[in-house]
């Protein structure tokens, strides 16, 4: 599992993603570069108009990456201007991007830590380690009821057609990537059940209504 690729960071365009692309090469962690659309992982509520690049690295690499690109913000950090929009920030505002790391970017991040001690607030290790895991547990709830594709897929399960089938499959086994690399199932065990017994419907379904309808043309 830690040599199997999994998505680091997203980007709106690919010039971002060369950006860090040379940053790892350069410290030696391989990368590949891909675009997100269609994603098999987000087939259920996707939006093709937020088509992303993403970069995908090993996640045994994880960990190192993330430190290359904190040191690289910390070394920006003091360059910044004093108008630059995170200075406008409340302190809520500033918590929000320590809870919501993932959402942010590795400047970001280290600039809304800088101005919340610089406010006098105390932000240490600890504090962050404990964000980064409640973001983690939040990430990693399985996606809200899936009533409705679970109704189709059983609709068109019974119906012999391939839909059904593919609906299935996705509700049982699509996963989603955290922050961290790790990789966890993205619909709760009872719609993965559903999901489970839509497929298998479909497998028995399809075949049939497809030999049918073949020897009805013969």
């Amino acid at each position: 599992m830690e040599n199997e690729y999994s998505i680091f960071r997203k980007y709106k365009t690919l010039e971002q993603a060369k950006e860090l692309e040379e940053l790892l090469s350069k410290n030696r962690i391989d990368s590949i570069i891909g675009d997100n659309f269609p994603s098999v992982d987000s087939m259920f509520g996707a939006n093709p108009l937020n088509n992303e690049i993403e970069i995908r690295i090993k996640q045994i690499d994880f960990k190192k990456a993330e430190q290359i690109l904190e040191s690289q913000a910390e070394n920006l950090i003091n360059e910044v201007d004093k108008d630059y929009y995170l200075f406008e920030f409340t302190d809520e505002e500033l918590y929000e991007i320590l809870l919501k790391s993932d959402e942010w970017n590795e400047f970001d991040y280290k600039l809304a830590q800088k101005i919340l001690k610089d406010r006098g607030k105390s932000i240490d290790k600890e504090l962050l380690n404990s964000l980064k895991k409640e973001r983690l547990k939040q990430l990693a709830k399985p996606e809200g009821n899936q009533k409705p594709w679970i109704i189709t897929g059983y609709f068109f399960a019974i119906l012999g057609g391939m839909l059904g089938l593919i609906i299935g499959y996705f509700l049982w086994t699509s996963k989603k990537t955290l922050p961290n690399g790790q990789r966890v199932y993205s619909y709760s065990n009872k719609d993965r059940r559903q999901g489970k017994y839509i497929f298998y419907i479909g497998l028995i379904v399809f075949p049939t209504a497809f030999l049918i309808r073949f020897l009805n043309q013969l």
